[in-house]
This record gives structure tokens, sequence and C-alpha cells, in this order.
């Protein structure tokens, strides 16, 4: 009996190691790196203008007439892992690369440079990561992931993304220490296409499926998980066409002398509640869609603040793009942040905290704070936080 169990025990540990042998084995090959040289045979090209040749002893993709390229890896998706090319930048721009394309390529992760003159080691602004939804890049709400790093003109550049289901690393030049670092990856996709865009000459793509390094699988951390002051909870509409030259505000005979048109907004209006994601950012592409310019949009936001006593709190507010604020259904605050307009705010038409802020008077008891937010160009969202909470209740 003793012998029998014995032989089972060893029988057992063996096909164990055998099969975890097998599986390592398994796992080491798919973080095998595969080299994709710059040739027809592994890209298709998306724009007309793109040349594959050789240049300074090895295969590139290049532009033919100092335009934009756009190409795209043949039979390969992507998951996780680790993507490496070499970048010469050329003409001015914002090369990058788009990975986990959906097959309609309306959703991805997009990272890209900007190269608009002499390259400065100390500009934030060199690289950013966004999310691209519904083929949409939300530039414009995620000023957190940007990053300066050293650039190099008429040499190769290398860049290195180390991306695991949640997060992702960027390194440039320097592969000790990341240049760029996004604990959160905010796109809807979580495998597809890879694609390369820019007025660049790129060279030397190689991929590490499932090589993560060690880069947590899951979402870091949220900046603004521990603060209670940030109001992120909602009640919306669906949005409607605004077109310019349009105002939801129309005279009456009354103080303030100002009404919402109930073209915009009446008794009739549907609301369901939304809560801010990570950041504490009302999202309002990733909820509706849109394009990167579309038609002028309109929706509305309320929420309910209430008060101990009579006071006013300051609110600092992020938005993109245009603004009307009520409390208590009296006008309160209007204001505009296109990117390029003078009237932008900053930084540089983003949506972020620094973008204003105003008292708002509370009255004893129930306050209702009413928004109405409009899109036209790029992501569309709104950010909100009270200075003071003392005597709030919300």
């Amino acid at each position: 009996m003793k012998k029998t169990l014995k032989r089972h025990l060893i029988l057992g540990l063996t096909i164990g190691c055998t099969l975890l042998s097998h599986a390592q084995h398994k796992i080491n090959a798919q973080k095998k790196t595969i080299a994709f040289p710059m040739t027809e045979k592994h890209w298709a090209t998306v724009s007309n203008n793109v040349e594959f040749t050789s240049y300074k002893s090895t295969k590139v993709a290049r532009s033919k007439n100092e335009s934009d390229i756009a190409i795209m890896l043949k039979d390969f998706v992507f998951t996780t892992g680790i993507i490496e090319f070499d970048v010469e930048l050329k003409g001015q721009g914002f090369p990058g690369i788009n990975f986990r394309v959906s097959e309609d390529s309306l959703n991805s992760e997009i990272f890209y440079l900007r190269h608009f003159g002499k390259p400065n080691p100390k500009r934030r602004t060199t690289m950013q990561y966004a999310p691209v939804i519904s083929g949409v890049n939300l530039w414009d709400l995620t000023d957190d992931y940007q990053a300066a790093a050293t650039l190099y003109e008429n040499q190769w550049n290398h860049v290195k993304l180390v991306v695991s289901k949640k997060q992702m690393r960027v390194y440039v030049n320097d592969m000790e220490k990341a240049a760029l670092w996004v604990p959160a990856l905010e796109g809807i996709t979580k495998s597809g296409r890879i694609g390369l865009t820019g007025n660049v000459i790129y060279a030397n793509m190689k991929i590490t499926p499932n090589a993560t390094e060690d880069l947590p699988t899951t979402a870091g951390y949220d900046p603004t998980y521990n603060d209670p002051n940030y109001l992120r909870n909602w009640q919306i509409t669906e949005p409607i066409d605004f077109p310019f030259g349009k105002d939801i505000l129309k005279g009456i005979q009354r103080n303030p002398g100002v009404a919402i048109d109930p073209a915009y907004l009446d008794s009739t209006a549907v609301w369901k509640p939304i809560e801010a994601g990570r950041r504490a950012l009302i999202n309002l592409t990733k909820e509706f869609g849109g394009e990167s310019v579309s038609p002028r949009r309109l929706i509305w936001l309320k929420t309910t603040v209430t008060s101990d006593n009579m006071q006013e709190k300051l609110l600092k507010l992020g938005f993109s793009d245009e603004v009307w604020v009520f409390i208590n259904k009296q006008p309160l605050y209007k204001d505009e942040n296109y990117f390029g307009s003078p009237g932008m705010k900053e930084p540089r038409g983003r949506a972020t905290l620094d973008n204003t802020s105003f008292e708002i008077p509370f009255q004893e008891g129930e306050n209702e704070i009413l928004i109405g937010l409009t899109n036209y160009f790029y992501g569309w969202g709104l950010i909100a936080r009270l200075a003071d909470t003392d005597g709030l209740d919300y």
C-alpha cells in the first residue's frame, strides 16, 4: 500500500513538473522578441505617400512628399508587451504610435511626440499619451499624461513602450528612466492592431509580446481618490445640436434679465445619473462619442449641494469647450475654453482645474448647481472641485 502511494506521488510530481515546464516554456515562447522590418511584407500603407527604402544601413518607412504617413502592422494583434522602434524627426508635427487599434480604427491608445522647432528637454509637452474614443483623440482631457524628454534631431531617437493590461511606461532615448508613466490607460480596447503616423523616418520595430517587466496589470493610484472635495455625482441630459450663433439665454423683463431658453432646457428634459471617473473627470466623449471637430453640441449637468447656512464657497472648474453655470436657477458664470482662441484657458485649452474659479453663493438648505456644457473641438468633459466643504453636504 505504501509503495503504491509512493509511486502515485512520484508520478504526480513528475506530471506536475512536466506540465509546469511546458507552461513555462510556452510563456517564454510568448515573450520572444519579434522583429518587424519596415518593408511591405510587414506593413500596410494607409496613406498613399509611404516609401519603404534603405536609410543609414537599415530598412525604413518615410514620406515621399513631406506630409504625414500612416502605416499599419500586418497580421499582428497586440495586447500587452514591449514595443520598441527608432524614429528620426523630419517635419514638424505629432509623430506617434497607435496600439490596440479597433477593427474600425475608431478606438485605440496613442502615444506621440511633439516636434515644433528645436527640442527642449525641459518642455513638459514633448510627449503625450491619450485614449482615442469614437475617433476622438482626448488630448485636451489628459493634461496629466504629458512629459519632457531629450529628443535628437538628424539622428535616431529610440522609443520603448512597456504596456501591461492597464498601465504603461515610456522610455525615450534614456532606457534606464521612464520619461512618461501612465498609471491607467483610459482607452476602451483591450487588444488590437498597431499603426505609425507622422512626417518622420521609422525603423527597427520590434515587439516582445506579454513582456511587461515589473509593471502591474491593474490600474495605479488615482491622485483624486482620497479627495472628497470633488463633485463626482451628477445627472445629465442627452446631447442636442447647438449651432454656432445660438445662445442658451433669452432676455426677460425682470431681474436678472435673462433666463434659459426653453428650446434648450425645459421641464420635459430626461435626466440620468453619471459619476466622475478617474481624475474626477466627467468624460462625455466616452459617454456620447463624437468627432475631433464636429457640429457644436450642448448637454446639461446638475447636482445638489446642501448648506448649513448662507455662505460663499470657491469652485474650481475645468471644462471643454464652453460653460454656463447657474445656482438655484440664477445665472452665475459663463466662459469658453477653445484651443487656439483668445479666450482659451491655461494650460492651453486643456480641461484642468487651472481653467477657472469663482465663488458660489449657497443659500441655507438645498442648492442646485446647473451647468450647460458644449463641445465642438476634440474632447468633451468637466472637472469640478470645491476649495472648502465645511458646512456642505453633497
